[in-house]
């Protein structure tokens, strides 16, 4: 049975990665500068966040694969072939995204990050707030 849902972006990435090639594996491994901008009708949803704090955002990877259910971790084919939800690989069936970034300056409806490994003009559907309490491991 295939259910679809309605997701509707929130803002958009401004970013100096402009094609895939361009971006890391992982946003800290360069820990460049991006900015979210934040649809108007959405803006009031920033309000409490603040310079310094770690956001995840969640965006939709338009540009990436969807038609496979393994690949090579970290595009390395020397990499066994492994099932896409044992890595963070972009391609995957549905290609949501989840990077946490740290907020560099709040001006308006424009967060500007860093760390975010989204390319230009990429979709945002959700931002949430890290949480040391919630979203470190448990302990055993």
């Amino acid at each position: 049975m295939t259910e679809q849902f309605v997701c509707n972006p929130i803002g958009r990435v401004s970013s100096p990665y402009k094609e895939k090639g361009d971006a890391p594996a992982q946003g800290r491994e360069k820990n460049l500068v991006s900015r979210i901008i934040i649809d108007p009708g959405f803006a009031g949803g920033l309000e409490g966040l603040t310079v310094g704090q770690q956001i995840f955002v969640l965006c939709w990877f338009d540009r990436s694969a969807r038609d496979g259910i393994k690949v090579h971790p970290r595009g390395k084919m020397e990499n066994p072939l492994t099932g896409v939800f044992n890595t963070r690989s972009p391609a995957r069936p549905n290609p949501v995204s989840l990077t946490l970034v740290t907020i560099q300056e709040i001006t308006d409806n424009i967060l500007t990050v860093c760390g975010l490994d989204a390319l230009d003009n990429t979709p945002v559907i959700d931002i949430k707030p890290y949480s040391g309490k919630i979203d470190e491991p448990m302990q055993a």
